[in-house]
């Protein structure tokens, strides 16, 4: 049995299988460099994604909280708007008291009046208030800034 293979086919043998692994250790080292390239470049994106994603997040918190600053004018605006209205709603009564005093059989005073009574409706209030602008403008007694600012929603009451 020992004199069935020769030293030159042993050496035949070993080469063969040496070249063999060789070749496939060869195959095995292209894989992992192509991996570690595709690892490399998938770290990369992921990195960029991430930081696009810190943006995007950034982004929407700046949207939001910019709405919020937005929403709270727009109402502060209307608010302030109404107050207005509502003091132009007041002149005008006052114009249209002064108007059927000085006019009492004029048609037009009950156009006005007609207007203003409309106007009211429009603005989801009574036609009468209690405010009236000639008791601010030329006051009978002292004028109490601090009850006049709580008659036209400028200041709440102060609870003990």
């Amino acid at each position: 049995m020992l004199g069935l293979y020769t030293n030159k086919d042993v050496q035949r043998l070993v080469s063969r299988l040496r070249s063999e692994y060789g070749e496939q250790l060869e195959r095995q080292n292209s894989v992992l460099a192509e991996l570690k390239e595709k690892n490399r470049f998938l770290q990369a994106r992921v990195s960029e994604l991430e930081s696009e994603r810190d943006s995007v997040s950034d982004a929407i918190v700046h949207a939001v909280a910019e709405g919020e600053r937005i929403k709270r004018e727009s109402a502060l605006a209307a608010q302030n708007e109404r107050k207005e209205l509502l003091l132009l709603t007041e002149k005008c009564r006052l114009l249209s008291d002064k108007m059927a005093l000085e006019y009492p059989e004029s048609g037009d005073s009950e156009a006005f009046a007609s207007f203003l009574s409309k106007l009211h409706e429009a603005l989801g209030e009574e036609a009468e208030s209690g405010f009236n602008l000639d008791d601010v403008l030329s006051p009978k007694q002292p004028l109490d800034l601090e009850q006049l600012c709580m008659d036209l929603g400028l200041m709440e009451e102060e609870q003990e």
